[in-house]
């Protein structure tokens, strides 16, 4: 069986000494500003990183898609950056423009587009061959800024609250159990989560294999369903944290003036961490400003008890 934590660990250590600008991207990372913002029953970090802005603003309608080179594709990525081969799929890249202490982007070997319809084992496989690391999928309409390249994320473990947080049974409660495999749903949380946990990849597809199904009838005009997706794996006990959305961007987004607050919401700051590119916002964003794009961005509490009926 391939050791494909020490394979990362090396892939770091080279990067480090021969890719000056992943070496000080990572150096910069330990002076990023970061503010608590504390709501009833759990708290949000706001993180000031400059280094994230191509992303945040990254526009990703079909003409830009189109009028740019795939910075995904091999033939156009920085040719000081090297990989870990995942069986013959993928291809395991540090990620030069990090939010995590150690940052990963999983690539697909071919340009075929962001779907997790179809790739959700290979997130379950990735998730165990990474223990150490939460992998997470942005939908081609959720955050990904390479909508047309099929990719996941992946950070290092014990960064996201949304870890520690579904411990708190204030927070995150047991629905239903079949067999090995669970569904958890959040409350009191602020936006609608679905939380399954299992030893079995197999059920554990079939019961997203579902919703994904039943959730996609509520989106007929969309690519996929909108989704962010976040799976981690210790001790052969998968859990994965499935968040439903709404809509890409908050209206925050698309003012003008002092009411733009320049934040793309993603698996990471939905998970915990709001990821702000420009220091005017990290100063200025508040528990309500929060508040209100999670309530525009994500589905309700009450909306996944209702699309989660009868799914376990």
């Amino acid at each position: 069986m391939i050791d494909y934590t020490y394979r990362v660990d090396k892939l770091f250590e080279s990067q480090f000494r021969e890719w000056k600008l992943a070496r000080d991207n990572y150096h910069q990372l330990e002076s990023v500003l970061v503010r608590t913002i504390f709501f009833h029953g759990y708290e949000i970090s706001v993180q000031f990183n400059p280094g994230r802005i191509t992303s945040s603003a990254a526009r990703v309608d079909a003409r830009s898609i189109e009028a740019r080179p795939c910075f995904l594709c091999e033939r156009n990525r920085p040719p000081k950056q090297q990989g870990v081969p995942y069986g013959i799929d993928y291809i395991i890249l540090i990620n030069p423009f990090p939010i995590f202490p150690r940052h990963l982007t999983i690539v697909s070997q071919l340009h075929i587009p962001q779907r997790i319809d179809g790739s959700f084992d290979t997130m379950l496989r990735l998730a165990q061959s990474l223990p150490e690391f939460v992998l997470f999928y942005n939908g081609p309409q959720c955050g990904a800024s390479a909508p047309d390249h099929l990719h996941f994320q992946a950070g290092k473990r014990g960064f996201l609250p949304i870890e520690r947080d579904s411990a708190n049974p204030d927070l995150c409660h047991l629905v239903s159990r079949a067999g090995e495999t669970e569904l958890w749903l959040w409350k009191n949380y602020d936006r609608g989560i679905m939380t399954l946990k299992g030893t079995d990849p197999e059920a554990l597809e079939n019961v997203f294999s579902r919703f994904h199904e039943q959730f996609a009838l509520t989106q007929p005009d969309r690519p996929e369903p909108m989704l962010n997706i976040l799976a981690y794996c210790s001790d052969d006990l998968w859990t994965v944290h499935i968040i439903p959305r709404r809509i890409h961007r908050p209206a925050c987004y698309f003012a003008e003036g002092e009411n733009r607050i320049l934040l793309s919401p993603a698996s990471v700051d939905i998970g915990g961490v709001f990821i702000t590119p420009r220091q005017e916002d990290f100063n200025r964003v508040t528990a309500y400003d929060i508040l209100n794009i999670l309530d525009e961005v994500c589905l309700g509490e009450e909306e996944l008890i209702t699309l989660t009926k009868d799914l376990l």
